[in-house]
């Protein structure tokens, strides 16, 4: 693999584990996967492609850590309004569309929301796919993995699941209905087939179960015993409006029931977490567990903003995810960065912890999601780190007064458009407005026609 040269960047955002720092007027080396330096009059040695970085800001690739792809064939639809119900309410009314989708929609759907987390500067992406309707077979996170290869993206894949059915109090349908054998199974095969924990790794497997509410006590228990067996991570729903329900079946709320039953650790993260009380994320703090915030759901929940402030305050590891379209109609996990920060300052005044600097913002959007990952490898450009990266030429009348700050842009700002170029693993995967070697109106052309396939 070539290398890169960015020459003359106005500002990169470089972080030697350290924390963040703004480096001004520097270039950018990669060799093949890596970045090999960051500093001035860099020289292009044999086969390395060097291109004119005048006025962009480079920023380390964002770390998505929490979606749902296949969703992304439910856009739109402003009759599914949840903010007219509860979120148990809400998922009986989506889970019969999500049980009608086949394979080409998971495929389709992964590659649609890829593409568009790419042009917004996500180079990795983490996904809850939890969605196993009989009628599209085993093989959904295996084609995902095909869309990830086709667009170039850093790929993990959540093996999610649901095995309590409905007549036992779940809001699953029978179609997406699963036993914890099979799901254990699908996961063992899957960590077997893909999961790559070599530095630079393109392809990983996480467990994760569904949600509590909709899964029986033993698939949460063999979960952890078969991530820890295999060295993989954790990840579920907690706090997302359930915690009431499994007090009532199980006599505690969500937080220390996972604990009970040993899913809970530095290889655990739980994503939302917008209803704990203060005691419940210290616990979470105790054990490890990382948190995904998924701020866009927030406006649609409508119940609060998640107290960001107090789980920073706890220590809890923080990272941020898109969350998927039913809740959030854009994959973008850049705008989630403003959102995030915009939200917080909303209840700034009813909070009794103040609310991180914006930086923060995009240290959740990087850093956090890669602890979140257990990825040492990724999230920061420094020398020896992942040449994931995206660019943003700053020359444009969007950015005038803003340009002093690079930390802060992002999160206070907000980026209204796409990068002008992403890089992961050391390859351009998007520059100026293409996907390097696809059409990207075949394949919307070829996502849309898929979703035509399935009648809501």
């Amino acid at each position: 693999m070539a290398g890169h040269l960015l020459k003359n960047c106005a500002a990169v955002i470089v972080d030697e584990g350290n924390g963040a720092t703004v480096r001004r007027n520097v270039d950018l080396l990669t060799d093949g996967p890596a970045i090999k330096a960051i500093g001035e009059n860099l020289a292009a040695g044999p086969g390395v492609q060097a291109q004119d970085a005048t006025g962009w800001f480079v920023y380390p690739g964002l770390v998505n850590t929490h979606h749902h792809f296949f969703q992304c064939f439910v856009r739109n639809r402003a009759d599914l309004d949840w903010t007219k119900l509860s979120v148990i309410e809400w998922l009986d009314r989506i889970y019969p569309v999500f049980s009608q989708l086949n394979e080409e929609c998971f495929y389709h759907s992964s590659v649609t929301a890829m593409a568009e987390l790419i042009k917004h500067g996500c180079t990795t992406a983490f996904d809850h796919q939890y969605n196993f309707p009989r009628h599209a077979g085993k093989r959904l996170i295996d084609r995902q993995f095909e869309a990830a290869d086709l667009l170039g993206m850093r790929f993990h894949a959540g093996r999610g699941g649901n095995t309590l059915p409905k007549s036992e109090g779940s809001t699953i349908p029978d179609a997406m209905l699963e036993t914890t054998d099979e799901f254990i199974a699908d996961c063992a095969r899957l960590i077997d087939t893909y999961h790559d924990a070599e530095p630079f790794s393109m392809r990983q497997v996480v467990v994760a179960p569904c949600q509590p509410v909709n899964c029986y006590r033993e698939t949460f228990v063999e979960s952890a015993a078969l991530a820890r067996d295999r060295g993989v991570f954790l990840h579920t729903h907690v706090g997302e409006g359930e915690s009431p329900v499994i007090e009532a079946r199980h006599g505690m709320r969500t937080v220390d029931y996972l604990e009970e039953l040993g899913f809970a650790g530095p290889d655990a993260f739980y994503a939302h977490c917008w209803e704990l009380t203060h005691d419940e994320l210290k616990t979470m703090a105790a054990s490890g567990t990382g948190v995904s915030h998924c701020p866009e759901p927030v406006y649609l929940v409508g119940a609060e903003v998640t107290d960001i402030p107090a789980m920073a305050a706890s220590g809890l590891r923080i990272g941020l995810g898109c969350d998927g379209a039913a809740s959030n109609d854009n994959s973008n996990l850049m705008h989630c960065l403003h959102s995030a920060y915009m939200l917080q300052c909303l209840v700034a005044s009813t909070r009794k912890n103040p609310v991180p600097d914006p930086a923060a913002f995009l240290g959740y959007g990087t850093t956090g999601g890669a602890s979140l990952l257990g990825r040492s490898d990724i999230g920061r450009l420094a020398p020896g780190m992942a040449a994931d990266l995206f660019a943003i030429d700053t020359r444009r009348m969007d950015y005038v007064g803003t340009r002093h700050d690079p930390l802060s842009l992002i999160p206070r700002v907000g980026v209204g458009m796409a990068t002008d170029m992403t890089m992961i693993n050391g390859r351009i995967v998007w520059q100026d407005g293409a996907f390097p070697g696809l059409d990207e109106a075949k394949l919307a052309a070829d996502a849309e026609a898929a979703l035509t396939t399935v009648r809501f």
